[in-house]
């Protein structure tokens, strides 16, 4: 893998999880407590063997590239190897970045100084476990010009998303961007095959396909434009996603919104989580602050009634549970909850403070957040809405740093 160049496209807005993304990109937003959504797809470039890795940022970027500083600085540039986040440069126009195929053109100069004889373009904000090793190895058997990561997805579903037509030999013959009717697969009229933003090109040609593309008026989109044009013109062949999560059912997910960001995260507390975390052979790396081992303090028998424990939850370092309870929930490091309080059903981020006797439940709660005691979250949802965004399935979500106050809420 050492002839391909990486890059991940990381600049997006990511409007649709407001308010969690107003003060940085989503491919920084914590998932699982401990890691960034970013996380899972830097850890399949690295268990893929690919070492030379460009993350393309731009809306508000500064914790996603501390955060690549910090946690993925481990390879050795006199090998040759790299992983560094690259900003908007102006070396090509004064532009942002216009679209996914303009965020590579304007960085064109990596492929002149890398040389590199493939290009992989990948989206950061995407949770799935893939070897892009095997979708090399197709390129190389179909001899093609570009491949294109594909998901099996029931056609009912389908038209969120760009979906393939192809030929049984699944060489890409149309493309439908958001379908009314999307086209089904090749002998199973209920399943349809849907791009997963992956997109493997040889160097060459992608080059000439970005350079045609840059002066006209399009979207400057590898979906809208370029793959539509390479269809018409090259050989571009679907690869049918190989998920490495191993569970029955395939694992990708676009967690753009709140409500899917959340049930996410919910599922990693449940029995026998969809997404495995703890598979040793396929390990999701990230950064890890220097946090003292979780602490539950307090037992029932001793301390009248007080009981610090977590059910059904994950509790990251540095987390004191005070005589309080914590069930079907994500705690992000160093948080503390305090005594007779309770915390259900809800994903809670760094440095969190929670009072005492407070009642939490079906919350996400941003950083530096500091709740002061007998406070009621997720039960009255007309008294949340007037501070707090909820949305319309009754999720309540509260901006990082916010000091509530103790007159909202009372619980008596």
């Amino acid at each position: 893998m050492n002839n391909v160049l990486t890059m991940v496209l990381a600049g997006g807005k990511g409007e649709r999880l407001h308010p969690l993304t107003l003060h940085r990109a989503k491919p920084a937003v914590r998932f699982g407590g401990k890691y960034r959504i970013i996380d899972a797809t830097l850890s399949n470039c690295f268990n893929s063997g690919l070492r030379k890795i460009a993350v393309l940022i731009q809306y508000k970027s500064y914790s996603l590239d501390r955060h690549i500083r910090t946690g993925w600085s481990v390879l050795n540039p006199e090998a040759g190897e790299f992983i560094a986040s690259i900003p908007p440069q102006q070396r090509i126009s004064e532009d942002w970045y216009r679209g996914t195929a303009d965020a590579v053109y304007q960085n064109m100069f990596l492929l002149d100084n890398e040389r590199s004889e493939y290009l992989l373009i990948l989206a950061g904000d995407h949770i799935y476990k893939m070897n892009y090793a095997e979708m090399y190895q197709f390129l190389l058997e179909k001899q093609a010009d570009a491949v294109v990561g594909a998901l099996e997805f029931p056609v009912g579903e389908a038209s969120r998303f760009g979906v393939l037509g192809v030929d049984d030999d699944f060489r890409i013959q149309q493309w439908e961007e958001k379908p009314a009717n999307p086209t089904p697969m090749p002998g199973d009229p209920n399943q349809a095959l849907v791009s997963m933003g992956i997109y493997l090109f040889k160097t060459q040609a992608i080059r000439d396909y970005l350079m045609q593309d840059a002066p006209e008026d399009t979207a400057h989109d590898f979906g809208k434009n370029i793959i539509p044009r390479m269809i018409r013109e090259s050989r571009v062949f679907a690869f049918k996603f190989h998920d490495k999560n191993k569970k029955a059912v395939k694992y990708w997910r676009d967690i753009g919104t709140l409500e899917a960001y959340w049930e996410a995260n919910m599922d990693l507390v449940s029995v026998d989580p969809l997404f495995n975390l703890y598979d040793q052979d396929w390990p999701l790396r990230t950064y890890q602050g220097q946090y003292p081992p979780a602490k539950f303090v307090f037992a029932q028998e001793y301390q009248g009634g007080r009981m610090g424990v977590a059910l059904d939850s994950i509790v990251c370092g540095g987390c004191i549970i005070s005589g309080a309870r914590v069930q079907n929930s994500v705690l992000s490091p160093d948080i503390i909850v305090q005594d007779y309080s309770e915390v259900r059903e809800s994903v809670v981020m760094e440095r969190v403070r929670i009072g005492e006797h407070c009642k939490i439940r079906r919350a996400i709660i941003d950083k530096d957040v500091v709740i002061p005691p007998k406070t009621e979250i997720g039960y009255d949802l007309d008294l949340d809405r007037q501070r707090f965004t909820v949305t319309d399935s009754g999720l309540v979500v509260i901006s990082k740093g916010m000091r509530l106050d103790a007159s909202l809420h009372p619980s008596g």
